[in-house]
């Protein structure tokens, strides 16, 4: 594919300084309609090494105003990075509403450099695009524009550069052995860029190719693709915007039968049996807790359930043991402003744990499908493809090695009510509840509905949902242990086996 790219087109400086001036002032007014509008644009650049994307990257943002971009340089991953999903250092730093987020280098390090370095194995390739894939899609979905420049120049073109760079003291640091071993092995490493090319090339996220030959015309190239590709993505959401019409939303079908109505409420144990069997479990999962860290295993908790279902006092009863330098516990209210200018799973991965440790999520990301769902925060096409963009999440965890462990703590109407008023007459538990709480009770039947599509939608092989039954507060808390204590330990042995 690109070997039929013609590398000899050139532009003369006259032509290109006025129509770069050109060019730029339409850049800068798109920028401040794309700030008014509120849309997020990712610019993303690879290409072969010393084919120019630091000059060019400078020669489109001059035109920019400074305070509205950020640019980031995607080297070979951090001590703190490796610890973690190899998409989270770019889940982080995606832009804000209104912002651009310029990428020298990016995600697809992972099935380029690193593929050819062999630190991306093949049998991770696929679920490396996959999620690839993924990221982009859920990206333009929430109204990111993303646009892709492959910058491309020859192998003869390459080593003139390089030793050009290594003449000179000041420039010699940026070749590198790797860089040199590329270019020697360029038709093996030009196979693994166009087979990215092929398998990323998206209707929402395409790729231009730039022939990188000469600097002038690239750069033309590419603040002319930036401009038509902002035009058309700001013409597309005003057109949108006057062609839409308040329309019901359709009738949804009811998943109530065989999930949360078939749950058996009246499990429960007695005092002494919950004590014996808490204080066992709380021993066994610290002792786990220190051999996830020594393996380098990171787990993720989610809890959700009713108001009052006793999810405190599970996540209290589970942590009690646990060494407090090796989980965190993470609150989920409602996002605040900085929050709401980004994608709605942000938040979260912002607090993704790194390999060996625990986080603990008390509410989490199934928001956007139960309260956003029923009180209107989010449209009813946001909540409906959040079911994929969850599961998506969840899976590029799991493929990184993470243990995500989901429980729904389940108790009827009467306890729920019978909770309330417990906390209403005690002074010391008034605080939890609040007219939110009593108003939520009355949509109980909608959110029951919205749970059991939750739960069969996003139950799966890698995380999977643990309903917990939870009107006897000892019983869940034992269950909750026992099922984390469970797959701790079965991780463990796993990860043994394998070494």
């Amino acid at each position: 594919m690109l070997e039929k790219i013609d590398l000899k087109k050139k532009c003369q400086k006259k032509d290109y300084k006025q129509r770069l001036e050109k060019e730029g002032a339409r850049l800068s007014l798109l920028q401040r309609q794309c700030k008014e509008a509120g849309i997020p644009v990712i610019i993303v650049f690879e290409g072969f090494g010393a084919a120019g994307k630091g000059t060019q990257i400078n020669r489109l943002i001059q035109a920019m105003d400074p305070r509205g971009f950020s640019v980031y340089t995607s080297n070979r991953e951090t001590e703190e990075e490796r610890l973690r999903p190899f998409l989270w250092r770019y889940w982080t730093k995606i832009p804000a509403k209104g912002r651009f987020a310029v990428f020298d280098r990016s995600w697809y390090r992972r099935v380029l450099v690193d593929r050819f370095d062999k630190i991306t194995k093949k049998d991770e390739l696929p679920n490396a695009f996959h999620d690839i894939l993924s990221f982009e899609r859920q990206l333009s979905d929430d109204g990111t524009v993303i646009i892709k420049f492959f910058l491309y120049i020859s192998k003869e073109e390459q080593k003139k550069r390089f030793k050009l760079l290594e003449d000179s003291k000041e420039t010699r640091w940026k070749v590198t052995d790797a860089d040199w071993k590329r270019n020697k092995a360029y038709e093996e490493y030009l196979r693994i860029n166009e087979e990215m090319l092929e398998k990323t090339d998206t209707d929402d996220a395409p790729w231009v190719i730039v022939e990188a030959m000469d600097k002038n015309y690239a750069a033309l190239k590419i603040i002319s693709s930036v401009t038509a590709r902002l035009e058309k993505e700001l013409k597309k959401r005003d057109s949108q915007g006057k062609q839409k019409k308040k329309t019901e939303s359709s009738k949804q079908e009811s998943y109530k039968s065989g999930v949360l109505s078939g749950v058996d409420l009246s499990k429960t144990i007695s005092n002494k049996e919950y004590k014996e069997k808490l204080a066992a479990l709380q021993d066994k999962v610290e002792l786990l807790h220190s051999e996830l860290y020594r393996l380098r295993i990171p787990v993720v908790i989610c809890f959700e359930g009713w108001d009052a279902a006793g999810k405190g006092g599970a996540i209290k009863r589970l942590t009690s043991h646990m060494d407090p330098r090796g989980y965190q516990v993470n609150p989920t209210a409602s996002p605040n402003d900085t929050e709401k200018a980004h994608h709605y799973l942000w938040r979260f991965w912002n607090n993704v744990p790194k390999a060996g440790h625990i986080a603990i999520f008390d509410r989490t990301w199934y928001g956007r499908v139960m309260v956003e769902r029923i009180e209107g925060f989010c449209s009813e096409e946001e909540w409906k493809r959040a079911y994929q963009e969850i599961n998506e999440m969840e899976e590029h965890l799991a493929n990184s090695g993470c243990i995500v462990l989901k429980f729904w703590l389940h108790i009827d109407k009467d306890e729920q009510e019978r909770r309330f008023k417990e906390r209403m007459e005690n002074p010391e538990k008034q605080w939890k509840i609040t007219d939110e709480d009593w108003r939520n009770r009355e949509k109980w039947d909608d959110y029951e509905k919205a749970v059991d599509e939750m739960l069969v939608r996003t139950s799966t092989t890698y995380a999977p949902w643990e309903i917990i039954e939870a009107n006897s507060k000892y019983y869940a808390r034992v269950k909750v242990l026992k099922i984390v204590a469970d797959a701790m330990e079965e991780e463990i042995k796993k990860r043994k086996k394998k070494n």
